[in-house]
């Protein structure tokens, strides 16, 4: 915690040498009780800091989670995503079918994918809300498997409340018949992959649906085109 906050105080290269290179009980002619002293009483005297200093510290290590399970975040299942198949910046949408602000999310997920040909998204399935959402979500994996992933996403979503009848009604209309939809429900492959999901979503502090990953960035619901935009760009960059 010292060399941080003395990092914060100074911003110096000889303040991160605290945290570094130096001996802990001496710094440039400085005891450490002295150096404590200091950081203590800039603290004091600048207590606004400390938000920024918290800000920056979760933000360093959601990366660190982010970039040590980059690829079980990024890689789709089967066919579950859209845009770019080598992408150079991918974005990654949990979401819950029975979920309102990720349906308001949809257009926001299409405009950036056709404005930007970089770009790819994959969708994770996090079934939180309800029975029929984590129904949805099964059959939304067959899709996938069979090459139809976005037209049933999407037609599923169009299709309003969702219930047994409309996720069957949005699989025939991407040519899955009704047995083999209602097989999905039972396939113990796709609670698998809900289940890792879930993990995911938990190990990454995820707070509900929609969540966002760009590059190292976490972003919590709907939060617009320009903002995944913003994050698309600062992830290229």
């Amino acid at each position: 915690m010292l060399g941080i906050l003395v990092t914060v105080a100074a911003g110096s290269a000889a303040a991160l040498a605290v945290q570094t290179a130096a001996p802990a009980a001496q710094v440039g002619g400085l005891q450490r009780e002295q150096i404590e002293r200091i950081v203590h009483d800039y603290i004091l005297a600048h207590p606004e800091i400390l938000p920024e200093a918290m800000e920056r510290l979760s933000a360093k290590r959601t990366g660190d989670t982010i970039s040590a399970k980059r690829s079980a975040i990024e890689t789709p299942y089967a066919g579950a995503w859209e845009g770019a198949a080598n992408g150079d910046v991918t974005v990654v949408e949990f979401f819950d079918y029975a979920c309102g602000y990720c349906r308001a999310s949809l257009p926001d997920l299409a405009k950036l994918v056709v404005n930007d040909p970089k770009v790819k998204v994959v969708y994770r399935e996090l079934p939180i809300l309800s029975a029929e959402s984590a129904e949805a979500a099964k059959v939304s994996l067959l899709a996938a498997e069979r090459g139809r992933y976005v037209p049933f996403h999407k037609a599923l979503y169009n299709a309003g409340r969702v219930t047994r009848e409309t996720i069957m009604a949005a699989a025939a209309g991407v040519g899955i018949d009704r047995k083999s939809a209602e097989a999905a429900l039972t396939n113990p492959a796709y609670d698998r992959e809900i289940a890792a999901n879930v993990a995911l979503a938990q190990e990454l502090r995820a707070s509900g649906t929609p969540t966002f990953v760009v590059g190292n960035q976490i972003l919590n619901g709907a939060v617009g085109y320009d903002a995944l935009k913003d994050a698309v760009d600062k992830a290229r960059k």
